[in-house]
């Protein structure tokens, strides 16, 4: 029953989406070359840091393609690798910094097949 508990209090916060946790998220993610989501560039060679929300299997084309959404409490982005089914080490609530060109799709900033380094 307590570890229930645990996972509640855990999943609530990786789902939070209040001014202080979004503030908390923003203070832990700095790093120097590191830019915030909302304020990266389109069509850059841009580095961003953040927390992954959810990680979704979804072909794209008939390729097999892994999405992860990562928040760094100003903003969210999609990272898409394609032909990957699964990576180890990616899941909802991992640190993270990626590296890529920003585009858009429907409004949404996206990040195909970028260079990431997993996170403590």
């Amino acid at each position: 029953m307590a570890e229930k508990s645990r996972l509640r209090q855990a999943l609530s916060k990786w789902a939070d989406s209040s001014e202080a946790h979004q503030r908390e998220l923003r203070q832990s993610q700095t790093s120097d070359e590191a830019v915030c989501i909302s304020e990266a560039p389109e069509r850059e060679h841009v580095v961003v840091n953040g927390v992954v929300r959810t990680v979704t299997l979804r072909p794209r084309g008939g390729v097999p393609a892994l999405e992860a959404e990562l928040d760094d409490g100003s903003g969210v982005i999609t990272v898409v690798w394609l032909g990957r089914r699964r990576i180890s080490g990616i899941g909802p609530g991992r640190a993270m910094t990626v590296a890529g060109c920003i585009g858009r799709q429907s409004g949404v900033p996206i990040m195909f097949n970028p260079r990431y380094e997993l996170r403590a």
